[in-house]
């Protein structure tokens, strides 16, 4: 008797503490120490092969450093185990939503519900947090899975957690405030609910206040990793937001980066994301650094290459840049982002920019056309990127490079940059094709710069040189009445408003007479007179006017 005794204390004892291990690996989950959590959930399934919990949290991890094939093997082998079996079927089911297939991701769900009792709660959180973590997030799914939750038990702050996570994604701030709130109120060990609440502000734009929030978490554990993070992307936004503060608070968001990766861990999936942020934060020689350390560390894994590929290009090692990204993009099995091609096709034109700047190598060029368009093609809203790339080709003077991306950016008429970006399109469009006749011209172009330039004037009638752009547009596709027309109603603008400002654009005064005049030379001859004398009113020594006078008499 007592030896029986003896052995189910021993028995309680070792449940006890492996239920206590999987809590820590849990924890350490939260605070976004993968790898330890990793670590832990591989000694506990190695010491308890049934414990099918302990997989399905490693095959969670696995997922969420994209590391599919160790998820599944994890995931099938949870299958199999005695205890916590099911909730397996739930991590399988965020992978079939991952591969779009919704039926069987339900499947799968409906297995993990089955036998559940009146209050049981985690398997909703799990099925939720699966639709949310899917790489085509459903938090309309989540909130409908995590009400029903919230009915058997409403006092449960993972559900309340969940229900936060899900409302702020599907942008309903109010409710996800409410869902925090309670799961803070209701847990106040749940540390990450009352931080989620600095991130509700951080997305308000209230970054002062959501700073203050975040330190009200530090002041509580000033080693919970996640916090940090959360400081670096508020004030990476705070600077971009308020130019004036951007050095500053760059500097304070790298540092708080930095801070979030000594508390967390090194491993490669963690310099990942540290990589990804210094993209954002445009820290190209500390994005070098990482992306060698990273490739010591991992000499296979092909996301390296992309951050070889953009440090590479800011750096100015465009043949490094090309190699690098030409490799991740040629495997078809990498998951491509628009910036890929972006930085490829950039690189390429910087390769095939001659020494003195003024020409690009036509085969590079065609290239890099192309790697454009598939940017394009893999996301169309990466356009709305293009106004800034626009703008950097229109200094360079490289007129072709820049009317291409402005002619995809002036298609968001509503944007702020608009009405900036359909002035420089029509520019480099009347640039390219000046001097240009019938095949050569750009037809299509300058159809759609005309067009641009109507919408222009819609918006800004008061704004003389959208239309002197705009008879521009029309001179060079011998459209003349249009130009003609809009030509005087430039030159009408800028009389009114004063000698001055007529010394100021006596050049483009004397550009629009001139047309003008040569237009009506055939069919009014007075009119023709009367602008060529206007121009050497303003210019004597007019040659272009002398001469047309001449031949008029």
């Amino acid at each position: 008797m007592n030896k029986f005794k003896i052995f189910s204390l021993a028995l309680v004892a070792t449940t006890v503490v492996k239920a206590q291990d999987l809590e820590t690996a849990k924890k350490a989950i939260d605070a976004e120490q993968f790898e330890k959590a990793k670590s832990l959930l591989k000694s506990i399934i190695q010491a308890k092969p049934a414990n099918g919990k302990a997989a399905f949290l490693l095959g969670n991890i696995y997922l969420k450093q994209n590391i599919a094939d160790s998820a599944t093997i994890s995931f099938q082998k949870g299958l199999s185990a005695a205890e916590g079996a099911k909730f397996n079927n739930i991590g399988l089911g965020q992978m079939d939503l991952d591969a779009d297939n919704k039926a069987a991701a339900q499947a799968k769900f409906d297995l993990a519900m089955k036998d559940l009792k009146k209050k049981d709660t985690e398997e909703y959180v799990y099925i939720a947090r699966a639709y949310m973590n899917s790489d085509k997030p459903d938090f309309a799914s989540a909130i409908a899975v995590l009400t029903k939750a919230a009915t058997a038990n409403p006092n449960d702050a993972q559900v309340q957690l969940a229900l936060g996570d899900a409302y702020y994604g599907a942008k309903k701030q109010n409710e996800a405030y409410v869902a925090y709130r309670n799961a803070y109120q209701t847990d106040s060990s749940l540390i990450r609910a009352k931080m989620q609440l600095g991130v509700l502000l951080k997305g308000a734009k209230a970054y002062t206040e959501a700073v203050k929030a975040y330190n009200e978490v530090i002041s509580i554990n000033p080693n919970y990793g996640p916090v940090y993070r959360e400081l670096a992307e508020t004030y990476y936004l705070w600077g971009n937001n308020e130019p004036k503060t951007y050095t500053e608070n760059i500097q304070k968001a790298l540092s708080f980066y930095e801070k979030y990766m000594s508390l967390t861990d090194y491993s490669i999936t963690s310099r990942m994301r540290h990589a990804d942020f210094l993209i954002l934060a445009k820290d190209y020689k500390a994005l070098e650094v990482e992306a060698n350390k990273m490739k010591e560390l991992d000499k296979v894994n092909p996301r390296i290459l992309r951050y070889l590929g953009y440090s590479a290009y800011e750096n100015g090692n465009t043949d490094a840049s090309i190699k690098a990204l030409q490799d991740f993009t040629s495997n078809p099995t990498n998951k491509i982002i628009p910036r890929d091609y972006l930085y490829l096709g950039q690189a390429k034109i910087k390769k095939g920019t001659s020494a003195d700047g003024k020409t690009v190598d036509a085969a590079l060029m065609a290239s890099a056309m192309e790697d454009f368009k598939k940017a394009i093609a893999i996301d169309p809203l990466v356009v709305r990127e293009f106004s800034e790339l626009g703008k950097n080709y229109f200094a360079l003077k490289l007129y072709n490079l820049s009317a291409f991306f402005y002619g995809y950016s002036v298609d968001f008429i509503d944007s702020k940059t608009y009405l900036e970006d359909a002035l420089y399109y029509a520019i480099c469009v009347v640039t390219v094709n000046r001097g240009k006749t019938g095949a050569e011209l750009d037809m299509e172009a300058l159809t759609k710069a005309d067009k641009v330039m109507d919408d222009f004037i819609a918006k800004r009638p008061d704004y003389q040189d959208a239309y002197l752009y705009k008879a521009r547009i029309n001179n060079v596709m011998g459209k003349d009445d249009i130009m003609a027309n809009n030509f005087q109603l430039y030159v009408d603008m800028v009389i009114a408003k004063g000698d001055a400002e007529v010394a100021k654009n006596k050049a483009k005064i004397i550009e629009a007479y001139n047309n003008m005049a040569a237009h009506y030379a055939n069919s009014d001859k007075a009119k023709a007179k009367e602008l060529f004398n206007k121009t050497l009113a303003l210019d004597s020594t007019n040659s272009y006017a002398t001469e047309s006078l001449k031949l008029l008499k």
